[in-house]
């Protein structure tokens, strides 16, 4: 089968696509034909070494959709030719891949593989930052930095539909319409407007409940100061670079904040979580309660050119590969 494969750390170039062989699935693993991967900015995370991998040669992706092939000892919930979508699982930047049955889900026929692909990972991320690290109530005043982002597409609609007042940043005009058709309430382009003044224009000076942060470096402690007292700082990516050490007391100085970086794994550690957050995700698709557009869709050998796309931070759509 063929598989993008990297051999060592770097830019989007050291994508390349080989044959490679794939082993039987062992006790309680499944093999999936991969129909659409999803591309995520922790793959880009991968590539670049930004997050270690003590395995290289190595297979980005942690996502993806298709159909089983084969099941391996133990396996009882799935059988060959069922629609299922994976998560958390390296290696989905191939042909097949093999994941343990623990973060496997059946499909419903009201998601398609692309559609599932392109929003598992992100759906799930937002799930457990608004219903779990800071559950979102009625009448909370929630910043999402990058709200046009994969991630934060998903969330400003599941913090609209929790009753909160959204404010988003994004990068440039097209950014704007994007998180206005999301449902922000306020939307501030943060390379004209300086975002902490206009938040705290826009709450009176009250400060939100909570920012969500996957923008990193660029800014903080900027996100620090648009947070009431008590408030959370919730990161979860550094797509502009990573956030640089701090002294824990500036959380005093800002407000007796709370800061967390929370992880998905961690959230999916019961497979009892990783059903019922993935049918609530799939249901809200399914019912058109959450809009998910359609993605670009690129050839598995273009998956360096996804990763260009991507870390561009141009992109207003999710992005999958097909093999």
């Amino acid at each position: 089968m063929k598989a993008i494969r990297v051999h060592k750390t770097g830019g989007p170039e050291v994508l390349g696509i080989e044959e490679v062989s794939l082993r039987t699935p062992g006790s309680g693993e499944l093999l999936i034909r991969n129909r659409a991967i999803g591309v995520n900015y922790t793959d880009v995370y991968t590539r670049t070494g930004a997050i270690p991998s003590s395995h290289i040669p190595l297979t980005p992706g942690k996502e993806a959709a298709g159909e089983v092939v084969d099941v391996g000892p133990g396996v009882s919930d799935f059988k060959p030719g069922d629609r299922v979508a994976y998560v958390e699982t390296p290696g989905a930047y191939a042909e097949m891949s093999i994941v343990p049955e623990h973060f496997v889900v059946h499909l419903p026929d009201t998601v398609s593989f692309v559609t599932a692909a392109a929003s598992m990972l992100k759906g799930l991320t937002a799930h457990f930052l608004s219903h779990k690290t800071f559950p979102i109530q009625q009448g909370n005043i929630v910043l999402i930095h990058a709200a046009a982002g994969g991630v934060g597409s998903i969330l400003t609609q599941w913090a609209k539909k929790k009753g909160a007042t959204v404010i988003g940043t994004v990068g440039s005009p097209e950014k704007m319409k994007v998180a206005w058709v999301n449902g922000c309430d306020h939307v501030i382009n943060y390379n004209v407007e300086d975002f902490v003044e206009r938040v705290r224009e826009i709450t009176n000076w009250q400060g939100c409940d909570v920012v969500y942060d996957s923008v990193g470096q660029s800014t903080f402690p900027g996100s620090l100061d648009c947070l009431r007292p008590f408030g959370y700082f919730v990161s979860f990516g550094f797509a502009s670079g990573p956030i640089p050490a701090f002294d824990i007391r500036l959380l005093v100085e800002k407000g007796s904040l709370f800061a967390t970086w929370p992880g998905l794994t961690m959230y999916l550690r019961e497979r009892q979580d990783v059903i019922s957050m993935s049918d609530e995700l799939f249901s809200a698709i399914g019912d058109g309660s959450l809009n998910i557009p359609a993605p670009d869709e690129f050839a598995l050998s273009d998956a360096a050119e996804a990763h260009r796309r991507l870390e561009s931070r141009k992109t207003t759509k999710a992005m999958v590969l097909i093999p």
